[in-house]
């Protein structure tokens, strides 16, 4: 039988790393298949539709989406034949997900999709990782090329990294104390109720809302919430453990790991929207597990999240092609169900931490149907911000954003120039990162309580559940969901503070849009009438 290698297939290796050796024939672990669309050209129209703001184009029901763009029961099936006819296991097949899970051997996968995996050695700093990668694209019979359009889990590497930075409290002095007056920076750091008042925060708390956190490894230790929401004295949200992959909270104790990321998003969503559901979905950190993380949200028919924070991210250049494509196709269905998603755009400047001398941005924040989330510095007095800048503060991190080199200029950025630091400007001729901003420099950092301590944490990835929790608030208090909000958001700049100083590296910030913060910042009331 004629096998077709599967376009985009092909898995990058990262400089330096080392291939020691063929994997055990023996290692057992799951693959997901995705399959294609029942209608794909419907979904492209219903997807476009909305994305241009065209008249009559409105999200549908996760049930009408899986009825009408979930897999076909023929495909099901044909791809459960290819499966069991190599030995694997069906594990669980949804066609209105479009997902076929299979569970088998090495060996098994080997025949089965035509790669040799191979076991990868890479040392990144002090972390050295071991992980299982296919050597080639993957390949797929006649009667299975045209109807999967993923592989996903045959590559086991941590991929994606969480988007934040602690700053810690002067000894003995802590941030978080009763009672927290409104707008009021304590120790040089703002809880997210202070920095609500200074973004001009619509009223509310987010009723009836479901705001998805997804998280790629660590926990949260419900001791360190019931600390925190008591100090803040806003009522205890409903959080919610949701596992994907068999990955469950578990918190590790260290919080300069991710146990400080899945804190600082519960924190921040919970203090902000804390009537909202707030569903954490814990996967493992890999390219498979994040495309299920984010595919287990949109299709949760139990919780529905309307809005989708994601502070984990890679540079482009770090994903496969194949798996990059099937994230940005979850993200796709988050516009057709009607559900924003923010994602962090890093912590690294323009180069979102690669050695090789280019500007790269991070992924999924770059992709255009995510608001991706910028970073500030932020000084305030008496109630106001007096001052805004880009969070540039060299080791200690920058805000992430540039340019993509994967996706085209979407039609809501046409018109727009890029500023570099060197003074240099031009049109805007791919997908430009940053589009919003909020406060994620550490030294003007969110006041949290993380591993029984307060402290003070910054990043993009503060700026995510910021920015989601902003979302859920105008959902509740407009009794609909905002759903996909670049194009609206861009219609009006007055809705922002607009930062105009700083740099991130290669790019300056300047009026009006830039590759350091985008838009600005909100101007929460403002935001809310754009999306009206």
């Amino acid at each position: 039988m004629t096998r077709h290698p599967v376009a985009g297939s092909d898995h990058p290796v990262p400089a330096g790393a080392q291939c020691i050796g063929a994997c055990d024939p023996t290692e057992h672990f799951d693959v997901v298949l995705i399959l294609r669309r029942q209608d794909e050209a419907g979904f492209r129209a219903l997807v476009d539709g909305i994305t241009a703001g065209a008249k009559g184009a409105q999200p549908v029901s996760r049930a009408d989406y899986e009825q009408c763009f979930g897999a076909s029961a023929a495909d099901v099936k044909r791809a459960g034949d290819f499966a069991r006819a190599h030995g694997l296991t069906v594990v669980k097949a949804d066609a209105g997900a479009r997902r076929v899970v299979l569970s088998g051997a090495v060996q098994q996968y080997n025949d089965a999709f035509g790669v040799d995996l191979q076991r990868f050695e890479h040392q990144s700093g002090k972390l050295k990782q071991h992980y299982r990668q296919p050597v080639g694209p993957v390949h797929l019979p006649d009667d299975m090329h045209d109807i999967v359009t993923a592989v996903v889990g045959l590559d086991s590497r941590a991929k994606v990294q969480p988007h934040f930075r602690i700053e810690s409290a002067s000894p003995g002095d802590s941030p978080i104390h009763e009672p927290i007056r409104a707008a009021r920076a304590a120790n040089n750091a703002f809880t997210p109720l202070q920095l609500a008042e200074l973004y001009g925060f619509p009223d509310g708390d987010g009723k009836g809302q479901c705001i998805a956190l997804i998280e790629m490894g660590g926990g949260y230790a419900q001791s360190d919430l019931q600390a925190y929401f008591s100090a803040l004295g806003v009522p205890q949200p409903n959080v919610q453990d949701v596992s994907v992959d068999q990955m469950k909270n578990a918190p590790t104790g260290d919080p300069n790991g991710p146990d400080g990321e899945v804190t600082l998003d519960v924190e921040i969503a919970g203090a902000l929207a804390p009537a909202a559901l707030i569903a954490v979905y814990f996967a493992p950190n890999s390219e498979a597990g994040f495309v299920d993380a984010v595919s287990a949200a949109l299709h949760d028919s139990q919780r529905k999240p309307t809005v989708i924070s994601i502070s984990w991210g890679a540079p482009e250049s770090s994903w496969s092609q194949q798996s990059l494509g099937a994230l940005n196709d979850a993200l796709q269905t988050a516009v057709a169900l009607g559900v924003t998603v923010c994602a962090a755009s890093g912590d690294s400047g323009s180069s979102d931490g690669v050695s090789d001398g280019a500007d790269h941005v991070d992924f999924p924040a770059s992709s255009p149907y995510a608001l991706g989330c910028g970073g500030t510095h932020v000084t305030a007095a008496n109630g106001r911000i007096s001052r805004e800048t880009v969070w540039s503060t060299g080791d200690n991190g920058a805000t992430g954003g540039g340019v993509s080199i994967t996706f085209a200029l979407p039609t809501w950025q046409k018109g727009l120039r890029l500023v570099r630091a060197s003074g240099g400007a031009g049109a805007l001729v791919r997908r430009g990162v940053p589009d919003v901003a909020g406060d994620a420099d550490p030294a003007s950092g969110y006041a949290v309580h993380i591993g029984g301590a307060d402290t003070v944490v910054g990043g993009t990835s503060a700026v995510a559940p910021l920015w989601a929790a902003l979302i859920a608030r105008i959902n509740a208090n407009a009794g609909k969901a905002a759903g996909f909000v670049n194009a609206k958001l861009y219609a009006q700049a007055d809705a922002f503070n607009d930062v105009t100083s700083g740099n991130n590296g290669d790019y300056a910030a300047a009026p009006g849009w830039d590759a350091c913060t985008g838009l600005g910042t909100p101007v929460g009331t403002k935001v809310a009438a754009a999306l009206a």
